[in-house]
């Protein structure tokens, strides 16, 4: 039986460094496009939205899907993997992160739990993707014939 490594620090800190930049780029884009209703508060509505939308389907699912990491994960030295250690692709991606929503509840209470005692490590997205997050720098989990970022 494989022995699957949560590398739980590195994910979660992996998860704030992208989650901080998408919320920072959200905030500008907020600031400049949005619209100013009262005292420090902006809304956008309509096809306003479709921007920040593109964004993070740039930045998580096709960066996932073609380099295997985020930026946070890349920091870490971290890469998403199917569960024969292989590529994945836009589409695995897209699979794990439209449960973002439910994984990230509670600032990532959800997700933390099941990384910590599913026996894969495996956040609601990774399970239903059918993926993993592996540490390219510990060979123990290198699963297969992919490199760091290649």
């Amino acid at each position: 039986m494989r022995h699957y490594k949560a590398n739980i620090k590195k994910r979660i800190y992996a998860s704030i460094l992208d989650y901080g930049l998408f919320g920072a780029c959200f905030m500008v884009y907020l600031i400049f496009f949005g619209e100013y209703v009262e005292e420090g508060a902006y809304t956008i509505s309509g096809g306003g939205i479709l921007p920040i939308f593109l964004f993070w389907l740039l930045y998580f699912v096709i960066a996932e899907g073609v380099y295997g990491a985020t930026l946070g994960h890349q920091s870490f030295n971290l890469k998403v993997v199917t569960l024969h250690g292989e590529k994945i692709g836009i589409t695995q991606a897209l699979k794990r992160r439209f449960f973002d929503p439910i994984d990230f509840f509670c600032f990532g209470l959800v997700a933390f739990l099941l990384v910590r005692n599913s026996e894969k490590n495996q956040r609601v997205g990774d399970a239903y993707a059918k993926t993993l997050v592996i540490d390219t720098t510990d060979p123990g989990q290198n699963l297969g014939p992919i490199r760091p970022f290649n």
